[in-house]
């Protein structure tokens, strides 16, 4: 039976349904049980916005707090998952990634493929990502796109309830490094999530929209915004068909090419910036590898090449907006590769 809960709920559901059926699933982060002379259960902060409260108490021995050093935490969750545990341990900001980038980059992604198959490193690594809270260069970036490009990486973008607590679970019950990126805009939003456990496969884009004109492909909260640009485009006739990649690696190719093929057009929606990036790969496959099903050049619609600002109308120009996307769109649906008009 579903029911309304937030992602913040639906994140916590994923994570005390795991704990309960696997021992071997423990939790590590900074503030997930209180903090440093934190008085326990009635002082558990459950990370920065809550998402592990109430786990401490429930799985003493399991929730476990961390100084503030993100090489060293996130080394031994790499390591605890070398020798069986199945840590879920939290980056906090995405921002941080280069603290701790080695063992990410260089340990856990390569355990697997170094050591012919034989190791795994069944290792979460939930952390936030994206701007809208007014937190500056250093706490606002999305840069997911770093962790798609690494070999042996997994890469979780979640947009919905639904989505947030049926990939954590996949991910979880996985053998392989996760990075599973939460946007920090969209904690509070609900949706329809089942009260049993349920897993959502990897690779398994999402059609959210049908549409007939142009295949608009985005991720995370830029779902969400390319959805409200499609409907303000249906009142003129545009037809928009809206995918959810749900992950960024592995890359879910088939379903952008049905829907390319369907409609001859392509804008890709994505907060990261532009260089070599999310949005730079689909456009580059689809143009590889579908160039004659395009009827019109293919857009882009990112963040500028540039780190977040803090001043908050500065910010609002940053990040991708409904009207950039609407712009984007309309260029695309009115121009043909074939004839140049």
């Amino acid at each position: 039976m579903a029911r309304k809960l937030t992602i913040q709920q639906a994140l916590r559901e994923a994570i005390d349904s795991e704990m309960a059926r696997d021992p071997a699933v423990v939790v590590i982060g900074e503030d997930v049980a209180g903090g440093q002379g934190g008085g326990g259960e009635a002082d558990a902060w459950g990370g920065p916005l809550g998402v592990t409260k109430g786990l401490l108490a429930k799985y003493p021995g399991r929730v476990l707090d961390t100084p503030i050093t993100e090489s060293a935490f996130i080394g031994a969750a790499v390591g605890a998952a070398l020798s069986g545990l199945r840590p879920i341990v939290e980056l906090m900001f995405i921002d941080f990634l280069g603290v701790c980038l080695d063992q990410i980059l260089n340990q856990a992604a390569k355990f697997r493929y170094m050591f012919g198959g034989k190791a795994r490193t069944p290792v979460v690594i939930r952390t936030m990502y994206g701007g809208g809270l007014r937190a500056a260069a250093q706490h606002s970036q999305s840069l997911h796109s770093l962790f798609t490009h690494i070999p042996g990486l997994k890469v979780v973008m979640p947009s919905t309830p639904y989505d947030a607590k049926g990939l954590l679970i996949s991910a979880v019950r996985g053998s392989d490094p996760v990075i599973f990126c939460e946007h920090k805009m969209l904690y509070t939003l609900e949706g329809d999530v089942p009260e049993e456990a349920y897993t959502i496969p990897f690779g398994e884009a999402e059609v959210v929209r049908e549409g007939r004109d142009v295949t608009v492909v985005s991720v995370g909260k830029m779902v969400h915004v390319s959805m409200q640009a499609a409907q303000e485009l249906a009142r003129d006739g545009v037809e928009c068909e809206v995918v959810d990649l749900r992950t960024a690696s592995p890359l879910d190719r088939d379903t952008i090419y049905d829907s390319v093929e369907k409609t001859g057009r392509l804008v890709v929606v994505d907060e990261t910036n532009p260089r070599c990036s999310l949005a730079c790969d689909i456009v580059a496959a689809v143009a590889q590898d579908r160039f004659d099903a395009l009827q019109a050049p293919v857009r882009m619609v990112t963040a500028p090449h540039t780190p977040p600002p803090f001043a908050p109308p500065l910010e609002d120009l940053y990040i991708p907006s409904q009207a950039r996307i609407v712009s984007e769109i309309r260029k695309v649906a009115a121009k043909s590769a074939r004839t140049g008009a």
